[in-house]
């Protein structure tokens, strides 16, 4: 067990490094003991923090490592959750400023909103899709604080997931009006296409792991409440984000969502 100070001490160096644009190491390398359910709670405090210091507030949740390849690619074995605060979400029509981030990648999501809370004692995949108020198109900025983008899974959930911004799109769609496994995906950077995929990709549904995360939420005793967005996992891996450059998500059935990073 690690002692809750030490937890608070750790919380807090996350707080720093993200608020003072700076690179930490590992914590699992200082703390071996370090665990997934620890680093959850590390999470919390993080949250806490930052929604005392920047006076913001809870907007949803977030999930990442959803996909197979993107868990082999960062040497983790499962998906995690992070999460939204108000103040991470960026206007689609202005340009996204750099400054405050320290390797900031992009990568396409589906933005689930919710019209109810999903509660348990288990939440399903028709729960989800029946507590869902609409989908959109959507971006995530995620920025690990972590020196090279190298983390394990403990490391990671403890940074809130790589959580750092995101964008969602203004058209609103009902989960009946798209195909949630075959809607195809295009990725574009500067107009060039750097990778397609399918909805599928993000654990065979978007709601199957909206309803993992809902699951794991309940046994913290949290939930996604009414009015949440969720962001349900990235369709492809991501792309480095540098001054100037524009991206776009085309969906199928959906309006393309694109942004503009500041020159």
């Amino acid at each position: 067990m690690m002692k809750t100070d030490t937890l608070e001490q750790i919380a807090y160096e996350l707080y720093l490094a993200e608020r003072d644009v700076y690179e930490v190491t590992k914590f699992v390398e200082q703390y071996p003991e370090l665990t997934v359910e620890t680093a959850y709670e590390i999470q919390a405090k993080l949250i806490e923090l930052k929604c005392k210091h920047e006076q913001t507030t809870i907007s949803g949740f977030k999930l990442g490592l959803t996909s197979k390849a993107k868990q082999q690619m960062m040497g983790v074995h499962e998906p995690s959750y992070g999460v939204l605060l108000a103040n991470m979400a960026l206007n689609v029509q202005q340009p996204i400023s750099l400054k405050s981030l320290i390797h900031p990648k992009i990568e396409p999501e589906v933005a689930f909103v919710f019209k109810q809370d999903l509660i348990g004692p288990v939440v399903t995949v028709a729960q989800v899709l029946t507590a869902t108020e609409y989908i959109a198109p959507a971006m995530e900025i995620i920025d690990s604080r972590y020196l090279n983008f190298n983390f394990t899974l403990p490391d990671v959930i403890a940074d809130n997931s790589s959580s750092s911004r995101y964008i969602v799109g203004s058209q609103k769609y009902t989960v009946s009006e798209v195909d949630l496994v075959n809607m195809g995906c295009i990725f574009s950077q500067n107009d060039e296409i750097i990778a397609t995929s399918t909805a599928g990709s993000v654990m065979g549904h978007p709601a199957r792991a909206i309803a993992w995360m809902a699951n794991k939420l309940i046994a913290r005793g949290q939930h996604i409440r009414a009015g949440d967005v969720v962001l349900s996992g990235a369709l492809t891996g991501s792309a480095t984000m540098r001054s100037g450059d524009s991206f776009s998500v085309s969906f199928d059935g959906m309006e393309p969502l694109s942004v503009q990073v500041e020159l």
